[in-house]
């Protein structure tokens, strides 16, 4: 590890510190539209599956894939063979879902991506507008809504996205007045790397609007796959990345890619990660790298914290799909608001916590959450 780093490991007692963000209180009298989404948006098909059929498809436990010519009798298979439940799904969306919901103000959110007006896809834009989430939809009539299978065995889960219509977004779509004064008004922008499977240049485009205009912007990795294969694109997004969510596996594959073997663990491509250079020099690059149970990392200029998840017992697990959607939109949730970094984990770790104890990305009306409520 580099002799100038300094490693903290957080403990339980409670300060006061710095909004993440530089400034306290961030909402004031701006609340609608604070915080800006794009992505892929699904409408997620979950059941519980057998090896048999992970196999059957070619699927690994704990993987996201998109489909392929292979998967196509997938989803019907699903339906047909085991009991499947319906929700509003896409990485992206479900980190601006959970947000929203921890927010607590209607609008404060707003989601652009491109779905069908078929019947999934009323189904998909009504959940989301009862949500409190402002959907700014591009329509496309050439294929069906996008979907994604959940396919669960025991605590673990594979995802096969079929993206249909959510591959046809077109970064045109954020030209349109309405949509650009959505940007406009945003002060937080949130992407997974998921959309640069399909609209790079939109990814692009909202990357450097943020910079540009001085707002902040949140990135993940995302999956595995990404990080390999959409390499390129996603290093041509990191120059305006303030923010960079990501797990072990993840971080792991972006080191190999990059072939930083100098990097002996986990910190070390977290610190390389956060000294990419970047296009603005008002603020250096937050990295933040879970771990499942163990604690999560944050490098903040050139220093490492440690937080430790709250701990669950294996058989209160019911799904890990959608957990770490739901950390990045805890994480988001108090960031608008001017929350310092322990405010934004504590916010992460609560919604992680509770979405691992459901089926799917699904929520309540509203949460049973305040800042001091959840300890470290």
């Amino acid at each position: 590890m580099s002799e100038n780093c300094d490693v903290r490991r957080v403990r339980t007692e409670r300060t006061r510190h710095d909004s993440v963000g530089g400034e306290d209180h961030v909402m004031g009298g701006h609340v609608e539209g604070i915080l800006f989404g794009l992505g892929n948006p699904l409408l997620d098909i979950m059941a519980v599956v057998t090896e048999e059929f992970l196999k059957k498809y070619g699927l690994k436990p704990n993987d996201a894939i998109i489909a392929t010519d292979r998967h196509k009798d997938l989803f019907k298979e699903m339906v047909a063979q085991f009991n499947v439940e319906y929700v509003p799904g896409g990485a992206s969306l479900n980190s601006i879902r959970i947000a929203q919901w921890l927010i607590g103000v209607p609008n404060a959110t707003t989601y652009i991506g491109c779905i069908n007006k078929d019947e999934f896809g009323t189904v998909l834009e009504s959940k989301v507008k009862a949500e409190g989430v402002q959907g700014a939809f591009q329509y496309d009539h050439t294929e069906p809504t996008g979907t994604c299978a959940v396919c669960l065995t025991g605590q673990n889960r594979s995802l096969v996205a079929y993206l249909g219509a959510a591959k046809h977004l077109k970064a045109d779509h954020l030209k349109i007045p309405e949509n650009r004064r959505f940007m406009e008004s945003a002060h937080y922008f949130y992407m997974s790397s998921f959309p640069l499977t399909v609209s790079p240049a939109s990814v692009l485009d909202v990357a450097k609007f943020a910079s540009d205009n001085d707002r902040m912007l949140a990135y993940n990795l995302s999956a595995p796959f990404l990080c390999r294969e959409y390499h390129s694109a996603m290093m041509s997004i990191m120059p305006y990345v303030d923010i960079l969510f990501g797990n072990e596996d993840e971080a792991k594959v972006f080191s190999e890619v990059e072939h930083w073997d100098q990097a002996k663990d986990l910190r070390e491509i977290a610190l390389m990660i956060a000294r990419l250079p970047k296009a603005s020099g008002k603020r250096g690059r937050m990295v933040i790298c879970t771990q499942g149970a163990n604690p999560t990392l944050v490098i903040k200029e050139g220093v490492i914290s440690e937080y430790p998840v709250i701990p669950i017992r294996k058989e209160d697990i019911v799904d890990t799909n959608g957990a770490g959607d739901a950390f990045v939109g805890g994480f988001l949730s108090q960031l608008v608001q001017g929350g310092s970094i322990e405010d934004c984990i504590r916010a992460a770790n609560y919604a992680a916590n509770y979405i691992i104890q459901q089926s799917g990305c699904q929520i309540p009306d509203k949460p049973n959450f305040s800042p001091e409520s959840v300890g470290f």
